[in-house]
C-alpha cells in the first residue's frame, strides 16, 4: 500500500485506536486516531486524509451523527464500525453515504481487506454510490431514517425528539417481539443512555400520544405494554 495513503480512526476507546493503529501502520498506512467528533474535525481541517474508521457509539456525538455532518461529495470514503450491528444502524449508515459497516469485535484482517476493497472503489469513481432509499412503513405511517422522519397515514410530519425516534426505530426494527427495558436501552444510544434510562416509560407514554392518530388502530394498540416483561410493537413493518 502507498505509503501516502493516510486512515483516521475515530473511536473513544484508546485500546481499539492503539491496536487499530499498530495493525494498520504495520501494513503500511499513515494512521492518525482522535477520540470523538470534534477532533475529528480539527484533523480533516489539519489533512487529507483517504478514510475514516468511524465508530458509532460514542459519549456525546455518536457516529451517526457525525456522518450526517460530513461532506459525502468531496470527503474522506468512511467505514462505520460498531459493537452492536444493529440493522437499522446500517441501513441508515449506508444511506446516509457510509461506504462501509462493519460490527465489533471486528477481526483486523477483515478491517484490513474491507479498507482496500472501499479504496479500489473509490479509485474508480469520485463520488460515493447512489443507493436507493428505503423507508420502514407500518399501519399507514412511514419513517424516513435518514431524514430523521415520521409521516402520519395523512402525510403529515410528526415531530420527534432524538430519543423517541431512536426509540421508534428500535421498536419497529423488532415488531411483535417483547422487548425489555434493558434491550430498549441498549439499542437506543444515540442520546445519553443513562438519562435515557430513567425515562424509558415517559418516552414510551410520549411516543404513543404521538402515535394516537385517526389511523384506526390508536397508539396504545401500536405500543402495548406487557406487564413485568417490557413493550411490544404490535404492527407489521415493511421496508420499501
Amino acid at each position: 500500500m502507498d505509503l501516502s495513503t493516510r486512515l483516521l480512526i475515530v473511536d473513544d476507546d484508546p485500546g481499539i485506536r492503539e491496536l487499530t493503529t499498530a495493525f494498520l501502520v504495520g501494513h503500511g498506512f499513515v494512521v492518525d486516531a482522535v477520540p470523538n467528533g470534534s477532533e475529528m474535525r480539527a484533523a480533516l481541517a489539519r489533512d487529507r486524509y483517504d478514510l475514516v474508521i468511524l465508530d458509532v457509539m460514542m459519549p456525546g456525538e455518536d457516529g451517526l451523527s457525525i456522518l450526517r455532518s460530513l461532506d459525502r461529495t468531496t470527503g474522506p470514503a468512511v467505514i462505520m464500525h460498531s459493537v452492536i450491528g444493529q440493522e437499522v444502524d446500517r441501513i441508515i449508515g449506508l444511506e446516509m453515504g457510509a461506504d462501509d459497516y462493519l460490527a465489533k469485535p471486528a477481526n483486523p484482517r477483515e478491517l484490513l481487506a474491507r479498507i482496500r476493497a472501499v479504496l479500489r472503489r473509490g479509485a474508480s469513481t469520485s463520488a460515493p454510490l447512489v443507493r436507493s432509499r428505503v423507508f420502514l412503513r407500518f399501519s399507514g405511517w412511514r419513517v424516513d431514517p435518514v431524514a430523521r422522519e415520521l409521516l402520519d397515514p395523512d402525510e403529515v410530519l410528526i415531530n420527534l425528539t432524538d430519543g423517541e425516534f431512536r426509540l421508534l426505530l428500535t421498536l419497529i426494527e423488532h415488531p411483535r417481539r417483547v422487548l425489555t427495558r434493558d434491550f430498549i436501552l441498549d439499542h437506543s444510544r444515540g442520546m445519553n443512555a443513562e438519562q435515557f434510562d430513567r425515562a424509558i416509560d415517559v418516552q414510551v407514554s410520549r411516543l404513543r400520544r404521538k402515535l394516537a392518530r385517526d389511523d384506526g388502530r390508536g397508539g396504545e394498540e401500536l405500543i402495548r405494554t406487557v406487564r413485568n416483561e417490557g413493550y411490544l410493537f404490535t404492527a407489521d413493518v415493511q421496508r420499501r
